[in-house]
């Protein structure tokens, strides 16, 4: 078990471009910087503090997203006085995609500041949007809630979130052809389309088709169900553009 005041010792090889790092991402300088120390310390070192409390940037990653949501849906309220409830909710949910806060994350680095006994290499790209929200909770607690608006609106939604893209950006097209459809009233279905069972490496694929008035539309196959069934509506978006966007 490894304490606090070790965290500082174990890190003294990255401390050299820690704090420009984050100075050159916040836009000032923290006030606190062992919270954001916090903000970038993985569960695998197994940090505690004297009461046996882990410290890591999990707690943090919790508090950023409910700040992420409330800052974005302001931003959203006072920009789009036209747009209703059913509107600002599908736009924030674009805003806060994991997607999109993985790429915003990856811009700023982030995986370069991060302790931890895993290797990079093992991790995906949400580790980005993780650290972003640790970092932005980070924020708020060494600055107070004023100084992290500035930073989520300054750094964040005006570089990287364009209100007019993201209104056509689709995020789940599995849903997006279920809505379509039934607004249309069309017969629709997706369902597994051929058992491929597992390849060599023992690795079990899904095959799905998408299908239309019971009309095969697009197939798609992935490691998961789940995967399989987005892969395939997207095709089948595609394949389907004109018709969707008449």
């Amino acid at each position: 078990m490894k304490f606090i005041n070790n965290i500082f010792k174990s890190r003294s090889e990255k401390d050299g471009i820690f704090l420009p790092h984050i100075q050159q991402i916040i836009g000032f300088k923290p006030k606190n910087i062992s919270v954001y120390k916090r903000a970038f310390t993985h569960r695998s070192l197994n940090y505690k503090d004297k009461l046996g409390n882990d410290i890591n940037y999990e707690r943090l990653e919790f508090l950023g997203d409910s700040l992420l949501d409330s800052i974005i849906s302001t931003y959203l309220f006072k920009k789009s006085p036209q747009g209703n409830e059913g509107y600002l909710t599908k736009m924030r949910s674009k805003a806060v995609s994991r997607n999109n806060l993985n790429r915003i994350g990856k811009t700023f680095k982030l995986l370069d500041l991060l302790m931890s006994e895993v290797n990079p290499n093992q991790f995906n790209d949400n580790i980005y949007g993780n650290l972003l929200e640790a970092l932005i909770a980070a924020i708020y607690l060494d600055q107070g809630f004023k100084k992290c608006e500035w930073f989520v609106t300054e750094k964040i939604i005006k570089p990287f979130i364009d209100l007019d893209e993201l209104e056509n950006k689709v995020i789940s097209y599995k849903s997006y052809m279920i809505e379509w459809c039934q607004k249309k009233k069309y017969r629709y279905d997706i369902k597994e389309y051929q058992d491929l069972g597992s390849d060599a490496d023992g690795q079990k694929y899904f095959s799905m088709g998408y299908f239309l008035n019971e009309e095969l539309i697009a197939k798609a196959r992935a490691t998961s169900k789940k995967k399989a069934e987005e892969k395939v509506c997207r095709r089948a978006y595609y394949v389907l553009q004109d018709q969707i966007i008449d």
